[in-house]
């Protein structure tokens, strides 16, 4: 047994942390309705209740079975909380209840339920969840059907389309699953004694959903979802605890190509076997340096077996190493492969004899892994319409070489005759360091070639007997071996480090470009930004022209964005687009409707001028990505496509973002209008009922003929009839300025006036109102003109004096101040009420905040509000406090812009 990864195991930590910090959830997970999830929920419950664990029932569905009602006795069942509904009570779970409780376990039926509108939730999944993170542990059901990943798969078997569906992540929280298993024939009979549905629900669901063969297949994907749960618990037992060895629970196939004409038929090979074991398959190509200095033809055989695998389902991988053998065994055993394919071997006997081979390196390495070798004839590339022109061989390395080596012994022989004692270490060194240059230059021919070249020509012109190949010596046929071998050594070295580091950068550009692109993807907020982001990232990272076509209208035909809105302007170089052929745009097309990768360099309508891949988001396909690259071999390596879908990825998902977060603004106007219509109805049809009745009922005394007033009851209902009139005149006067205001309409006429006028105005407007307290005005006696509406100003100063009498009792004072501060007047009413809640200093000037009065009425809510908005318009600010003594203080401040006036006094 290895040492467990420590990165691996961090990981592993952090998430049982997250796990463990809130409650354990566990599923009982069945194929249909009726197989026994609630009775074995409720049995298991009975155990846990038996050694002392508080077990409550939150909610449980007996749908009419006496066996599991039996099995509620002795519960504590939380009572249900009713929610009306179109004239309809409906029982719903009490989330609230449960979490007041607070027990140790909660059942909790029916996780897909969707709850009653004006829920805290919409889905009965979202409450288990807030149980979860308070620490609740849960007992749940759900069948197969409602898994949302596996939606689309029921409603092709079954015919029917599950509405009420559950996250594949709530399922993947569980801490445990337990599979509740029933033969369909056994559910079937149940199904006809009544112990499923009602008889006439069970007449219906046996001739529709409940047919045995949707039973046979929903059971099979119940099996198959558990077994898959399963198996990822063992495969992270065996990560966890770093176990090499192979445990064969469950068959998978990895198949090993190369360049070779032998890797589409390894491929379909492997699709064969898969398929009739009806097991996961993988395909690996195992990239090194020899692999990497083959022709192009062969690189692009390889490429297209992975694209031939990924075509027929399997999961195509590509890694990096000098060790073919190790490399594949590694990642074999990290996923549990239990058989190998691999090509027979086409070296010649004598290479297999002397190097070995990637077979019987294999053979030896695999340990309890089964190795097949399959052979074959060889057989050109499959796809004509992928293959590429050789490539020439460059020989300017090798003549390099070649002059560097002549060049090296002329200048060693020169040193050797000007200088006799010039040592024959310095010229071997200098023939190593020739070939370590020329390996980091032009790889690992010309250095080899530079080898054997330094050799020869140190035999040649530096051992004695001179400008011959024999050695008098024979300890210098040693340093001969010795000084090749290091040389061969250091040149293999060095290409191998040097196309490693290549290797290495070119994954550090893609991680990079790919954190550049979620970075800026997510300081993007509008669709302009997202596409003008992704077509500047793909068009650098790929070296291509981009094209992002979204539908339009209601049938979803795509469109080339930009050209629509016209978005691309000087923010995006023009030479990043290009503009789709017609037939391109069909392309597109089927691409949108078909969700599948088509285009140039792929088996799927390959005449388009672009490559064309799907944006697919969470709840579908948002719009279509087209990339038109210089080098079209650069998109049909694996490894660069699945950059690309990345990317794609990367932008659907910001896409779908956006068109969320604009659906969720509108929602909430939709929801603030709401609320203003039912605040502005609860507040209209309040003020207006009061003043209405009271004209109503004085104006309907007064016409009653054959009730004769005396003179003074008239005069107090004609009275009374004129004081509702007015307040009902306030009343919508303010609605009106309100909405002027808020819609912009009201426009500021600033004069210069002096304040005391149009304090004084306001004054004798209220007198009425005010008649029953003792107003105090302090005007300081050098107040300036001041520029303002003094209609306006009028209407502030009367709100505010009217709030200061309607929230102070009959008697009690009212002061109203005004001073100079700087550039700016400060006016100030000050009343003697009970003053202002804490934390309702800023909220008294919202819309519709009504408080009580000290005569016990109500306001409308809109005189503050309006007063905020007067002001504001002058450019001034408002605010309350309360006094220290009792009462409140409500102060404004107008600010002094520009020079007043001279005025000519008259003599």
């Amino acid at each position: 047994m290895e040492r467990p990864d420590p990165d691996a195991l961090l990981a592993r930590v952090q998430h049982d942390e997250r796990t463990t910090a809130g409650g354990r959830l566990k599923i009982f997970f069945g194929a249909a309705p009726g197989v026994g999830k609630t009775y074995a929920m409720l049995s298991d419950a009975r155990e846990k209740q038996a050694t002392g664990v508080d077990v409550v029932v939150g909610v449980a569905e007996s749908h009419g079975r006496a066996e599991t009602e039996a099995l509620l006795h002795g519960f504590e069942v939380l009572p249900c909380r009713s929610v009306e509904y179109h004239g309809v009570t409906l029982r719903e779970f009490d989330l609230d209840a449960a979490l007041q409780r607070c027990p140790t376990l909660l059942l909790v039926d029916e996780l897909a339920h969707t709850n009653a509108p004006a829920s805290r939730h919409a889905k009965r999944w979202q409450d288990v969840e807030e149980l979860l993170d308070a620490g609740i542990d849960v007992y749940t059901t759900v069948n197969v059907q409602h898994v949302e990943s596996l939606n689309d798969v029921v409603a092709q078997i079954t015919g029917v389309v599950v509405r009420e569906t559950v996250p594949d992540s709530v399922l993947e929280r569980a801490d445990a699953i337990e599979l509740v298993d029933l033969a369909p024939e056994e559910l079937l009979q149940r199904l006809r004694e009544g112990k499923v549905y009602v008889p006439q629900q069970a007449e219906r669901a046996a001739e529709h959903f409940f047919r045995t063969g949707n039973l046979i297949a929903l059971r099979e994907l119940a099996l198959r979802r558990t077994a898959d749960r399963v198996d990822e618990q063992m495969r992270t037992y065996r990560r966890d605890r770093a176990i090499a060895a192979v445990w064969p629970t469950h068959e998978r196939v990895l198949v090993c190509i190369h360049a070779n004409p032998l890797a589409a038929r390894l491929v379909r090979t492997g699709r064969r076997l898969a398929a009739q074991l009806r097991v996961p398959w993988y395909v690996v190509y195992v990239e090194t340096a020899a692999e990497l200095r083959r022709p192009e033809p062969e690189r692009d055989g390889v490429v297209q077996a992975l694209r031939l695998a990924e075509q027929l389902g399997a999961e195509g991988v590509t890694l990096s190493g000098e060790n073919v053998a190790d490399e594949i065994v590694a990642f074999a055993r990290s996923r549990n492969i239990t058989s190998i394919i691999v090509g027979k071997s086409t070296l010649a006997h004598w290479r297999t004899m002397l190097f070995g081979s990637t077979v019987d390196a294999l053979v030896r390495t695999s340990g309890d892994i089964d190795v097949l070798v399959i052979s074959g004839k060889r057989a050109p590339p499959v796809s004509p319409a992928m293959s590429m022109p050789e490539a020439d061989v460059s020989w300017n390395g090798y003549v390099v070489s070649l002059g560097i080596v002549v060049l090296l012994t002329m200048l060693g022989f020169l040193a050797r005759n000007l200088y006799p004692t010039f040592a024959e270490a310095n010229i071997i060194m200098a023939y190593l360091l020739a070939v370590l240059g020329l390996a980091l230059r032009y790889g690992r021919g010309p250095s080899i070639l530079a080898s054997f070249l330094g050799v020869v020509a140190f035999d040649f012109f530096f051992v004695p007997p001179y400008l011959t190949l024999a050695v008098a010596n024979t300890q210098y046929i040693l340093t001969f071996i010795a000084l090749l071998i290091v040389a061969l050594i250091v040149s293999t070295l060095t290409v191998r480090l040097h196309q490693q580091a290549d290797a290495a950068r070119q994954r550090e550009r893609r991680t990079a470009a790919l954190y550049a692109l979620s970075r800026d993807l997510a300081n993007a907020r509008d669709y302009p930004r997202l596409l003008r982001v992704s077509i500047q990232h793909v068009s650098e990272t790929f070296d291509s022209k981009v094209l992002v076509l979204l539908p339009f209208g209601n049938r979803n035909r795509l469109q080339p964005w930009g050209s629509v809105a016209g978005w691309w302007s000087n923010e995006l170089d023009l030479r990043m687009v290009f503009v789709p052929e017609q037939r391109d745009e069909g392309v597109a097309q089927w691409v949108y409707e078909h969700n599948q990768l088509a285009g140039a360099g792929t088996n799927t309508l390959p005449g388009a001028q672009a490559l064309y891949m799907p944006l697919v988001g969470t709840q579908g396909v948002v719009g279509v990505l087209g990339v038109k690259p210089s080098q079209l071999r650069r998109f049909v390596a694996p490894d660069q496509l699945h950059l690309l879908e990345t990317f794609a990825n990367q932008l659907a998902l910001a896409l779908e973002r956006a068109r969320l977060a604009g659906e969720a603004e509108q929602a909430h106007i939709q929801i603030e209008a709401e609320r203003l219509r039912n605040a502005l109805l609860s507040t209209v049809s309040h003020d207006l009922r009061t003043p209405l009745a009271s004209i109503t009922g004085a104006a309907s005394t007064l016409m009653d003929i054959e009730n004769v007033l005396p003179a003074t009851i008239r005069a107090e209902l004609t009275q009374s009839i004129y004081d509702e009139a007015v307040r009902l005149n306030r009343l919508v006067t303010n609605l009106l300025d309100m909405t002027r205001l808020e819609s912009g309409a009201v426009k500021v006429t600033k004069e210069w006036q002096p304040l005391e006028e149009v304090i004084g105005t306001a004054l004798s407007r209220l007198d009425d109102q005010l008649r029953q307290h003792a107003v105090e005005v302090h005007l300081s006696p050098d107040l300036p003109l001041v520029p303002l509406d003094g209609v306006l100003i009028g209407q502030v100063l009367m709100n505010l004096l009217e709030n200061a009498a309607k929230y102070s009792s009959p008697g009690s004072p009212i002061t109203m101040s005004a001073e100079q501060r700087d550039h700016a007047i400060v006016v100030a009413v000050v009343d003697r009420g009970p003053g202002i809640s804490p934390g309702d200093e800023q909220r008294i000037f919202d819309k519709f905040y009504r408080g009580t009065g000290a005569n016990g009425t109500a306001g409308a809510g809109l005189g503050l509000t309006i007063s905020k908005g007067i002001i504001a318009a002058h450019g001034g600010r408002i605010w309350a406090e309360n006094c220290a003594g009792g009462g409140t203080r409500i102060q404004f401040i107008l600010p002094i812009e520009g020079t007043p006036p001279d005025i000519e006094m008259e003599v």
